[in-house]
């Protein structure tokens, strides 16, 4: 018999005006569920959406696929809203959620994805906010550019792909649980937490973490990053010290390798002509494919700077069949990951609005018995083999670990995760390698053990975490886990039931397939570069948000499996990469191109969805306050407040540059509070630039309890990012168990879980197999 996609009878009703509701929705169209949209009569506002040409290319991708039904007839919406079994809303066209959890299911699952969730006080005070607004406050736009620059906010309104992908995790797994006895709930997501921990997060929890000895969180860009070629332009990455002296070599400077200065980023930043003239020298004198065939042979992270045009012609992408047609025409790219057990929806064609008006008929599901973990966790009854490391991965293992599974973290003994050791303490200080911030804030609520894989020994051990598993989840590049024998035969071997998920950088295959990959480079490749800069600058990387996009598509696709297992009973191996997660989330400047032939790229701070929309200057040293008018009524009242209330729409289309000069002039003459209190009070949407430092006292957050203390046994108590979403009426608390010390479960495992005894215990510590101390240091 023919496996059958993950949610093929699942039920998905979707109200949204907007991207992250809509790719939720698409999410679960992709893995086979009924989506129906309910619809205005004017129609999602998306199928307005042009970036130049004919409207609804972006509009085409997120909606097909899925079914069109018009609210008009208020029985019919009711009748829906009994037989779904998800709900996803961003709350626009007057929907509530006491309105929607009227006529659910006990078992429906409603899923509220908005700008600050459903309370607090950014939304009782009414404060307005699109993406860019929200960026402003995140911490994301005050730390890209240099100092004396504008800063610039990433492109792509990433933040709504991001909060998007987050809610189809949650709501997968909640989902999952209702079916098999659990209880339905409702689920608050907050698209501006969710930028906060992806897209400022990281620079926050430094501050939290180090105090003032933090080294994240000023004003820049990379160096070295994204450089002009003899055709093109490309990007480098050099996460390491030996990475960096390998570029050195690579652009013919080995008389460099002993600048102690040049070898640190704040140096690097004090000579930044010299060093950029000497790297655009080398560059220039090269096509983008030599300098990419040399880099790689140097392990160090590069690509072409992927560009709409260029996309769909890369070898790689290519030879794995990335991008397929899609129902209207044109290209986009395929889903993201990918089983042989996993069949998943070929593209469609959006909807015509209304197409499906009383040709959905869903009835009433029965209530299912609530089992005696009605009120449990959703993934209370899962457990993780977890080998993965840096931050794509963590981020898929935390999150499964917030909704209750039991992550088990496996790190090597001579190579625990790179993270621990990333911008935090020197290696002056005791127990340095507990100190990493990202580490800190992505590996909450799991168990630590270390377990050198590369012995005997070790690889046994492995195994028997495998048998005691559901879900196998590991990102090293392909060759590492065959390396160690533990390729997906050997999982298989040793646990039939057994989930592996893989999140290979740039896949299992193709010509890509051994290249060292970080998230820098994925926004290099993807065109999330391509779309973020001012339009007379070199692309930028948004920076961070890649990472966090892999990891919510892999934890999506580990549930999805966990589905087809409860139907059939086996396990599989789902294969999810970083750069195709990237690439879904980068698709509209594609489908736009594939479709209409219009080159997007970036734009500084204006957008699509206001005008005029930027950041200005404000009175002080770097205080910038960010503004978007999104409708008339908004630029007529900004009009008044700068003088000026003969300007109308026109004027504010046809002299972009002119009226950024008048509100800067006006911005200037006040502090950043005083412009913000102004321009809110007078119905436009402003916020403060705000420092990622700052987001730690934000009243919003702490009111919302997104902030959650960590006791830590060495790095001590600070604040840490939780999850982005509540469950209305439960306390909201995501961190039920701290960051591991290296090592410190390895004892508890080897005896409570797999019954080693304590003689075994101590000859593996003998032997250097397990070790609380990570080797060499």
């Amino acid at each position: 018999m023919a496996a059958r996609a993950p949610f093929a009878d699942w039920r998905v009703l979707e109200l949204s005006n907007g991207i992250a509701v809509s790719y939720c929705g698409k999410m679960f169209a992709d893995a086979g569920a009924d989506v129906v949209k309910i619809e205005s009569a004017q129609g999602d506002s998306l199928r307005r959406r042009s970036a130049g040409g004919p409207a609804g290319a972006l509009f085409g991708y997120l909606a097909a696929g899925k079914k069109s039904v018009t609210s008009g007839g208020q029985a019919e919406i009711d009748a829906l809203l009994a037989g779904a079994d998800l709900v996803l809303t961003d709350l626009t066209d007057g929907w509530t959620l006491d309105e929607i959890t009227a006529h659910t299911g006990a078992s429906a699952v409603v899923v509220a994805v908005t700008p600050f969730g459903t309370a607090g006080p950014y939304v009782d005070d009414r404060v307005i906010a699109n993406e860019f607004i929200l960026q402003a406050l995140c911490g994301s736009t005050a730390g890209r550019g240099w100092p004396e620059d504008e800063p610039v906010q990433a492109g792509g309104q990433l933040g709504e792909w991001l909060a998007g992908t987050f809610a189809a995790a949650v709501a997968a797994a909640t989902a999952r649980h209702a079916a098999r006895g659990g209880r339905g709930e409702v689920i608050d997501v907050s698209t501006y937490e969710a930028m906060v921990i992806a897209m400022g997060g990281l620079s926050a929890m430094s501050a939290s973490v180090l105090g003032a000895d933090s080294l994240l969180g000023r004003r820049s860009l990379e160096l070295p990053s994204i450089v002009p070629t003899a055709d093109g332009m490309v990007g480098f990455c050099t996460i390491t010290a030996q990475q960096f002296q390998d570029f050195l070599v690579l652009i013919d400077r080995a008389d460099l390798l002993d600048d102690a200065e040049l070898a640190s980023f704040d140096g690097r930043v004090a000579r930044r002509d010299e060093f950029v003239g000497m790297v655009t020298q080398w560059t220039q004198s090269r096509t983008t494919q030599e300098i990419v065939d040399l880099a790689v042979a140097f392990r160090i992270p590069v690509a072409p700077i992927g560009t709409p045009e260029m996309l769909p012609k890369i070898d790689h992408f290519v030879e794995r069949g990335v991008f397929v047609e899609s129902g209207a025409g044109g290209l986009q790219p395929r889903v993201p990951y990918r089983s042989d057990a996993m069949p998943t929806r070929p593209p469609g064609r959006a909807p015509r609005l209304g197409a499906d008006n009383g040709r959905v008929h869903w009835p009433p599901r029965p209530a299912p018995p609530h089992g005696a973990g009605a009120d449990a966790l959703p993934l209370a009854d899962t457990r993780i083999t977890d080998f993965t490391a840096f931050w794509a991965g963590p981020v898929a293992t935390q999150l499964l670990g917030a909704l209750g599974a039991d992550v088990i973290k496996v790190e090597g003994v001579r190579r625990p995760d790179g993270m621990r050791f990333s911008a935090g303490r020197p290696p002056s200080w005791d127990q340095w390698w507990e100190w990493g911030p990202v580490f800190l804030c992505s590996n909450n609520n799991k168990r630590g053990v270390s377990v050198e894989l590369s012995t005997e020994a070790g690889r046994a051990i492995a195994l028997e975490l495998v048998a005691a598993s559901d879900l196998v989840i590991e990102n090293f590049s392909p060759r590492v886990m065959t390396n160690f024998g533990l390729g997906w035969d050997a999982v298989r071997a040793a646990n039939p039931r057994a989930i592996m998920v893989r999140m290979p950088a740039f896949g299992l295959d193709g010509p890509w397939r051994d290249r060292v990959g970080f998230a820098q480079t994925m926004e290099q490749a993807t065109g999330m570069a391509w779309m973020t800069g001012h339009a007379d600058g070199p692309p930028v990387i948004p920076r961070g948000v890649c990472d966090p996009i892999a990891g919510l598509h892999a934890a999506f696709a580990a549930v999805a499996a966990l589905v087809i297992r409860d139907r059939d009973g086996s396990g599989m191996h789902v294969e999810s990469t970083m750069v195709e997660a990237a690439l879904n989330v980068a698709a509209e400047m594609m489908v736009e191109y594939s479709r209409n032939g219009i080159q997007m790229r970036r734009n500084g701070n204006r957008g699509p969805d206001a005008r005029p929309q930027g950041v200005y200057r404000c009175r002080g040293d770097d205080d910038w306050v960010a503004l978007a008018a999104t409708d008339d009524a908004a630029r007529a009242a900004l009009a008044r407040l700068l003088g000026r209330p003969d300007l109308h729409d026109g004027d504010w289309r046809e002299r972009p540059d002119e009226n950024d000069k008048l509100i800067s002039d006006w911005t200037a003459r006040q502090s950043v509070g005083e412009a913000v209190e102004a321009l809110r009070a007078a119905g436009v949407a402003a916020a403060p630039v705000t420092p990622a430092a700052a987001l730690l006292s934000d009243p919003h957050l702490h009111a919302r309890g997104f902030w959650e203390t960590v006791d830590h046994p060495v790095a001590g108590s600070f604040l840490c990012t939780g999850m982005p979403f509540a469950f209305l009426g439960r306390p909201r608390r995501w961190i039920r168990r701290v960051p591991p010390l290296y090592g410190q479960h390895t004892g508890e495992v080897m005896t409570e879980l797999l019954g080693r005894s304590q003689r075994d215990l101590s000859a593996l510590r003998e032997s250097g197999t397990v070790s609380d101390r990570p080797a060499g240091l």
